[in-house]
């Protein structure tokens, strides 16, 4: 059986509160704005990632709590199914190597919520290259990375030492995965949302999208 007929997806993500995400974003934006922003970008990677295996192999692990948050029975509804963890941890690269933990003993393909574009054609393309490879790295233009696949999900613990959310976090990454003796693959390039520009090329490529009907409500305030 393929990589991509037993893989598990994990999204890691913040509860979609205002002043709580996409910071870089509400700055220029406001912060109820970006929260709105992130709510819909965060339903369409929900959509995406059940539509490429099913609920019943998705996990979220989540920090923060939907009490509360943007578009809270929406996202409830679109987790029906799903598993739900909250995240643990001190550091970014430390919560994400507990969450890979935290899914189990199968292939594990990881995402966030910043690429509302992604596509279940694209998550299941990165489980499948799980059957050449022990990890698989896509990247974003602005040096991180958008999915990391692991068929191994214990051996995550090979990044819990490399500083996230830099120009070199993708590179950094990929070091610490083929330090570990892990075989890395790549994964098409995606822009993830941090930016104006960036929602708004994003928005274009994803037309029909909860992000782009989002993005187009904060465009007409």
């Amino acid at each position: 059986m393929s990589a991509a007929d037993r893989a598990w997806l994990l999204v890691v993500a913040k509860a979609p509160h205002a002043g709580a995400v996409k910071t870089r974003l509400g700055a220029s934006i406001g912060p109820e704005a970006a929260a709105q922003v992130a709510a819909a970008a965060l339903l369409d990677t929900l959509s995406a990632c059940r539509g490429a295996v099913g609920a019943a192999r998705c996990v979220l692990s989540l920090a923060g709590d939907l009490v509360g948050a943007h578009r809270e029975r929406e996202l409830r509804e679109a987790l029906t199914g799903w598993t739900v963890h909250p995240q643990r941890g001190d550091g970014l690269a430390e919560r994400i190597a507990a969450a890979h933990e935290d899914v189990g003993p199968h292939p594990v393909v990881q995402v966030g919520m910043d690429t509302p574009q992604v596509t279940p054609d694209l998550l299941r393309g990165a489980a499948a290259a799980l059957d050449e490879h022990d990890a698989v790295l896509g990247t974003a233009p602005d040096g991180g990375w958008w999915v990391l696949g692991m068929r191994d999900p214990a051996r995550a613990g090979a990044l819990r030492d490399v500083p996230m959310s830099r120009p070199t976090t993708a590179r950094d990454t990929r070091a610490a995965l083929v330090a570990a003796g892990l075989r890395v693959g790549g994964a098409p390039a995606l822009t993830d949302v941090d930016t104006v520009a960036d929602a708004a090329l994003v928005a274009g490529q994803a037309p029909g999208s909860e992000f782009a009907r989002a993005w187009q409500a904060v465009g007409r305030r």
